[in-house]
């Protein structure tokens, strides 16, 4: 890496043409063993140009020495970078110049809502279908992943998209569509920003008759066939979006198939740093996870790399209901957990970077609210009028079925 007038760059980067971005970085201390070649500064603004393959690397040591990233620019391979000086009398001279960049609030996110309609979907390819729960879990759980390089779908992480089956019902009308949490993040499993992907579970219960009966949309989504052709409308949902802030508290409660939105959340935070250099989450993300059996637990594999590989920022629980108990000895589900952990979770909440998600079965969400309502008079407070509060401030997100 050598300096040119200030600027940090990278001398070594041998792709040429290679993207380039420039990272305004403050706060930067001597301390964490610095072994670079130029000086670290201890305060005011520095400026690093670093090659978009270096982007992970440099933020980590960013990080580590203490710093902060406050505004990201990308600039050509080629393109000359302005000098931002550190000493009084440059910046005298300067005073009635621009500043080479600014740490600026984030623009507003655009909100993508019904670019496809029932009445005239978008169709899609079924890129994979295949199944996520283990040998001798409950059920059948199958990721799938649908093509949209034909068309102009794009979403965000928490909303949904709707399907919908080919046929008729009893009455001979078509299928309504059904809802699914989307499961990846805006670029897709495959990085390109030209697939979605779902989490489905099939459908299966006894009527009054005795008889078993299967969901029709999810019979249909797990038995659909790679390359098979399916009608999506959306997306839709503004309730379960994930905030810009880098450096929230996210605090998720998911049950089976209510993983899906926090997939999303969490590939975006520890998978897809390289697509994301406006986003580099450096908060805290608790997952606390439900499922009947170990052999249901949904993207273990996944969860469970990242826990290990960013114990500072991703905690991991589970409330295994069929293996395990609580103290008094009933099943463990998510509520129990909740109840568990019920001093921390409250304190957590109660400050305003923590956002609170539910997605999943509703019965998790009353006894949620008697554990949260007597943390609060534990400490003379209302839990209703945290909870609206919270909503006001969009920090309590909840969507049960």
């Amino acid at each position: 890496m050598g300096t040119t007038q200030g600027v940090k760059t990278f001398a070594n980067n041998s792709k040429i043409g290679e993207r380039c971005f420039l990272f305004e970085v403050v706060g930067i201390s001597a301390q964490g063993g610095n072994s670079l070649n130029y000086p670290i500064r201890q305060s005011g603004n520095t400026f690093i140009s670093v090659p978009y393959s270096r982007m992970n690397q440099e933020m980590r040591r960013i990080n580590r020495l203490g710093g902060k990233i406050i505004n990201i620019t990308p600039v050509g391979i080629d393109t000359a970078v302005a000098a931002s000086s550190s000493n009084s009398q440059n910046k005298s001279n300067s005073s009635n110049s621009k500043p080479m960049t600014q740490a600026k609030e984030k623009k507003k996110t655009n909100i993508p809502v019904n670019i496809y309609k029932p009445k005239n979907p978008y169709k899609g390819k079924c890129l994979e279908n295949y199944e996520l729960v283990a040998e001798g879990g409950s059920g059948t759980v199958r990721h799938l992943t649908f093509d949209l390089s034909e068309g102009d779908l794009r979403y965000l992480e928490g909303q949904s998209i709707g399907i919908i089956p080919p046929g008729t019902d009893d009455k001979g009308k078509p299928h309504k569509l059904r809802l699914y949490s989307i499961a990846s993040t805006r670029h897709g499993d495959t990085l390109d920003d030209e697939t979605v992907s779902l989490c489905v579970r099939q459908l299966e219960y006894q009527n009054e008759q005795g008889e078993t009966v299967y969901g029709v949309c999810s019979t249909y989504l797990c038995n659909l066939s790679v390359d098979e052709d399916v009608a999506i409308t959306g997306p839709v949902g503004k309730e379960m979006l994930l905030p810009d802030d880098e450096d929230a508290t996210i605090v998720m409660l998911a049950t089976g198939t209510g993983i899906a939105p926090f997939r999303a959340f969490l590939w975006r935070m520890f998978k897809e740093q390289e697509q994301n250099p406006d986003y580099q989450f450096k908060g805290l993300a608790w997952l606390i996870f439900g499922i009947p059996y170990t052999a249901n637990i949904l993207y273990k594999d996944d969860l469970e790399k990242m826990a290990a590989d960013y114990p500072d920022n991703f905690r991991l629980t589970y409330a295994i209901s069929r293996e395990q108990k609580t103290d008094e000895g009933s099943k463990m589900y998510v509520q129990s957990r909740v109840s568990e952990y019920a001093d921390e979770l409250f304190e957590m909440i109660q400050k305003p970077k923590t956002h609170v998600y539910m997605c999943g079965l509703k019965g998790m969400e009353p006894p949620i609210s008697e554990t949260f309502t007597a943390e609060a008079e534990k400490r003379g407070m209302n839990w209703d009028d945290l909870r609206k509060q919270m909503k006001k401030e969009h920090r309590w997100h909840v969507e049960v079925y």
